[in-house]
């Protein structure tokens, strides 16, 4: 994780393969998407495989992001998907942050398995950062012969959505069943 990283990473800025202002299938309710640019996972069928370089994509920073977020009154929150979100922790963390103080939830899409990213975040302190600072997680790899598309949320079977805070404070992946979360645009 930490060799892919950019290094617009280290300030308030993020390197995206683009934004979605509304979208009702990255999450509960209506949401605006930031897919980040660079993955190093390369799942085979990825439905994002434009975001896989490193390379490309547009800066954004922080602020930009915000006032685009803050234009709609019906957000209930901010997705962050990929690319892979993990690689750009610093910037993340505090959009997150700052998406928070604005009342909305923050759910992050990840390669990553959760037990993994948490043993890196002892060694990586943003990494352990933005899982303190989302509110669910969508993890592990996009698997081909695992996809489904009567899924809520995911793309294939082996993902689970994981709700972060309550998994932090317990000390291992607590999952959150879709039919928990609210139905969309509620």
């Amino acid at each position: 994780m930490g060799e892919t990283r950019t290094a617009l990473e280290g300030g308030c800025t993020l390197r995206l393969a683009g934004i979605v202002r509304e979208s009702i299938v990255d999450g509960p309710g209506i949401r605006f998407v930031v897919f980040v640019q660079g993955c190093p996972h390369r799942c085979p069928g990825c439905q994002n495989a434009q975001a896989q370089s490193f390379e490309g994509g547009a800066v954004f920073t922080v602020d930009q992001l915000l006032q685009e977020i803050t234009k709609n009154p019906l957000l209930k929150g901010v997705t962050f998907s990929g690319g892979e979100p993990f690689c750009q922790p610093g910037a993340l963390t505090e959009l997150a942050r700052r998406i928070h103080s604005l009342g909305m939830d923050v759910m992050c899409y990840t390669g990553y398995i959760y037990e993994d990213l948490v043993r890196k975040g002892r060694e990586e302190p943003e990494i352990q950062a933005l899982l303190e600072n989302c509110d669910a997680l969508v993890d592990g790899p996009f698997l081909q012969e695992e996809k489904s598309l009567m899924l809520h949320f995911r793309g294939s079977r082996n993902q689970r959505i994981l709700d972060l805070p309550r998994s932090l404070s317990c000390g291992r992946a607590v999952s959150v069943p879709w039919q928990d979360y609210p139905a969309a645009g509620s």
